[in-house]
């Protein structure tokens, strides 16, 4: 049976590093469900903290995902930095064009950096952790871009890694992704009301 004294044990085991990941982390998708501005700038912070965790646990499509996140932060602060707050740039649904398009993309990147990585490198878990970066891939692009449908694939892709950080003793962020499921819940709950509050509006202006 566990005591306060194991949890914290445990606590204090943990890595500073993986700590302030988990910390900036959960901040800024929280942030971002709240559809605040100041998410993206605590974003750069954690993914280039999570770029020397990933790199060190081996998982190397991760590792290049968060080069991908830092550079569409990049462009998610300046897409959202468009209109002044009075008139923020407002949530949008997906299209069945880009319904099909990711699919495909999803499908294409999995098996070709799956197969690179598993016949390539030491890669753990190499045609999951593919999976899980091309639809993290189209999530934040759908993110950046105000696109409601993010959190439902957010929700989906964050159930696979909370699995994948268990299995990978990386128990801190495993319990970040876990906390990111409910945080996107949230968002996607938040974005459909506002999205829906446009689409009032705008017929209301024909």
């Amino acid at each position: 049976m566990y005591t306060i004294s194991d949890f914290n044990d445990w606590l204090w085991s943990q890595s500073l590093l993986e700590t302030s990941g988990v910390i900036t982390g959960i901040l800024c998708v929280y942030l971002a469900a709240r559809n605040n501005i100041w998410n993206w700038p605590i974003a750069i912070i954690s993914v280039l903290i999570y770029i020397f965790i990933f790199f060190e646990a081996k998982l190397y499509a991760d590792t290049g995902l968060q080069v991908y996140f830092l550079l569409m932060n990049f462009y998610g602060w300046y897409f959202w930095s468009r209109k002044d707050e009075l008139k923020k740039v407002p949530v949008s649904s997906i299209s069945l064009k880009e319904i099909v398009l990711s699919v495909a993309g999803i499908v294409v990147f999995t098996a070709v950096l799956g197969f690179f990585l598993y016949k390539g490198t030491d890669a753990s878990f190499p045609f999951i952790d593919s999976f899980c970066t091309a639809c993290s891939l189209v999530a934040q692009v759908f993110l950046a871009r105000k696109v409601l449908e993010n959190w439902l694939i957010w929700i989906f892709v964050d159930i696979i890694y909370v699995g994948v950080y268990i299995s990978k003793d990386l128990h801190l962020t495993a319990g970040m992704y876990a906390l990111y499921i409910i945080i996107a819940a949230i968002g996607y709950h938040d974005w459909r009301k506002e999205y829906q509050k446009n689409r009032v509006l705008v017929s209301g202006q024909d």
